[in-house]
């Protein structure tokens, strides 16, 4: 029985030997050694965008961007190679890009990058292009040099657009920030990213989709639903074609409710309704504007004047951005003045606990109303004909 062992194993190690250079003894393939020299080549990168030093981000390929990122900062920046093309002496890798921004993400965000890279007569890879990847939105970076204006509460990151502009953000925030915690009330970051590009276009260019989904848009915020702690901050992105057409007011208002988003994500989830969560942005963006029902909800208030009171609360399609601007609007106006209805027969308490209630299911499916019977004691029915009659004494 020993010798057998030691027959096994003898042909064990030489069927080993044998495939080494293959799979490895263990039967998984090794790491490549291009994949690990382009991993070492963009960990170099990534230490000289960190310490700031162009010579040696020079060294390791194109310095394209290098000047775009100056002003931004940074607390973290690294590459992953996850994927890596080589024909000879060129190669596309598919590169994950994870940074930081000091003070206001508190774990990294990422975004998808492809990277074209040639071997140099030395032998040594050197990057020569860096880009996007397929279907990721641009970073601002991309778009041209990012400058900072940074607020008690906020910075602000614009491409193309004058100081001035980003200083007005800035006091919009700092203003923001205090309104939505006096409402809101629950922990949050009370940090604010905000990212201004230079047109519509380039903002659809961040967000990776087409310019005709945000046009007339003044603002939308990023971030992934019920996000905690560990998730990197929102980003408040805002359309400069459609906020430089708002008074005073309306970029206040916009500001808001953009923060308001970034405030309640983490009590945000699969089962809350849009007319709930923008209903409630709404609602802290109009509180202490002094507007009545009728000045903030106008496209709703002709409706119920014309007697087409909507007969439920909008659907999540209906905040679908569309060429129905009319109709968009109403939905908005409609999210908004249910929220208001139960601050002001419930109490602003109530409605924050509500929100929280509904968030708190895993599931849209009866969400909705058991929130309704634990917190408002009532149900979506007897809610909807309050609220249709609400309608009806304040706008109609």
């Amino acid at each position: 029985m020993a010798d057998r062992r030691r027959v096994w194993g003898s042909g064990a190690l030489a069927l080993c030997l044998l495939l080494v250079s293959l799979v490895g003894c263990g039967g998984r393939s090794g790491p490549d050694a291009a994949t690990t020299e382009v991993q070492g080549l963009l960990d170099r990168r990534a230490a000289a965008v960190l310490a700031r030093d162009e010579a040696a981000f020079a060294r390791t390929g194109t310095r394209s961007g290098f000047a775009d990122l100056r002003e931004i900062p940074l607390a973290a920046w690294s590459y992953d190679v996850t994927g890596l093309d080589r024909a000879g002496d060129t190669a596309t890798a598919d590169v994950r890009l994870r940074y930081r921004l000091a003070g206001y993400d508190p774990a990294p965000a990422t975004a998808g990058r492809t990277l074209r890279l040639s071997r140099e007569r030395d032998g040594h890879w050197r990057v020569d292009s860096d880009r996007p990847a397929p279907g990721a939105g641009r970073l601002p970076w991309d778009q041209g040099p990012v400058r900072v204006v940074r607020g008690a509460h906020g910075i602000v990151l614009g491409v193309g657009q004058p100081a001035g502009t980003l200083r007005g953000l800035a006091e919009l925030v700092d203003r923001a920030v205090p309104a939505v915690d006096d409402a809101w009330g629950e922990r949050w970051p009370r940090r604010v990213v905000v990212l201004v590009p230079g047109s519509l276009r380039d903002m659809a260019a961040l967000l990776g989709s087409p310019a005709s989904s945000y046009r007339g848009i003044a603002a939308v915020t990023t971030g992934r639903t019920g996000g905690g702690a560990s998730a990197p901050a929102d980003r408040i992105v805002v359309n400069p074609d459609a906020y430089g057409l708002l008074g005073t007011l309306g970029k206040e208002v916009v500001l808001t409710h953009e923060t308001t988003h970034v405030a309640t994500r983490a009590h945000t989830g699969p089962a809350t309704p849009l007319w709930l969560s923008e209903g409630y942005a709404d609602w802290v963006g109009y509180r202490a504007s002094g507007r009545t029902p009728a000045q903030a909800a106008p496209e709703l208030s002709r409706a119920v004047a014309e007697g087409r009171v909507p007969g439920a609360l909008p659907d999540d399609g209906d905040f679908g951005f569309t060429e129905d601007a009319e109709g968009l609007a109403r939905a908005y106006e409609a999210g908004w003045t249910a929220c208001r209805m139960i601050a002001e027969r419930w109490g602003e308490e109530a409605l924050g606990a509500f929100y929280r209630a509904v968030g708190a299911h895993e599931r849209r499916e009866g969400a909705v109303e058991d929130a309704m019977a634990t917190v408002l004691g009532t149900t979506p029915e007897a809610f909807t004909a309050q609220w249709r009659e609400y309608l009806r004494a304040r706008l109609g």
